[in-house]
């Protein structure tokens, strides 16, 4: 008997396991939220499935998402990186990481944890949310709003509050599993 699952996901065995395995999951690592933000700032104005699709070719392009070691990058390295063509060669996109991985450490360095920090815009709650069709759910909310202005106060790129809301979401801070999947 198959499974219901949440109508965004399509056939392919990564985009199932992905759903079935990891997103919607809380998420408390630093070093994994780490990844997923800058995964969702690549996702930006693509689909979901194209990262993901390419997400092991960045973890080995990006020194396994070390934000000590992305933070040094410097020009040369970003023009390395975008002549990979296992990448999304955005320009921007690309210069971003070395100032969210910058921005990222100064968090590590205040709060002492990426995770408190990250997880403070819920209270440290997830978001149980009861929508019959994905569709439904909505793009940004006053939380993603708040940690995109806060984000972006601190320096980061690409965390624009739809960004946000969807790194909420892949990081199980918001469970928006639709209402006959079988993770709801």
């Amino acid at each position: 008997m198959s499974k219901t699952r949440c109508g965004w996901v399509n056939t392919e065995q990564i985009y199932i396991d992905y759903h079935d395995f990891e997103w919607g999951k809380p998420c408390y690592d630093d070093a994994k939220l780490f990844e997923m933000l800058l995964l969702e700032g690549f996702q930006a104005g693509l689909s979901w499935i194209t990262v993901l699709r390419k997400r092991n070719d960045y973890r080995i392009a990006l020194d396994n998402f070390d934000a000590n070691i992305i933070s040094k990058y410097d020009s040369k390295k970003i023009e390395l990186l975008m002549q990979n063509e296992k990448l999304i060669r955005n320009r921007l996109k690309m210069a971003s990481i070395i100032t969210n991985a910058q921005a990222y450490l100064s968090i590590l360095n205040e709060f002492g944890s990426f995770s408190d920090y990250i997880w403070s815009f819920t209270d440290k709650k997830i978001i149980k949310n009861n929508w019959a069709n994905y569709k439904d759910a909505p793009t940004s909310t006053v939380e993603s709003d708040n940690m995109s202005k806060a984000l972006k106060k601190r320096g980061f790129k690409f965390v624009g509050t739809t960004i946000c809301y969807a790194y909420m979401q892949a990081i199980g801070m918001v469970d928006d599993h639709s209402s006959n999947c079988f993770l709801h």
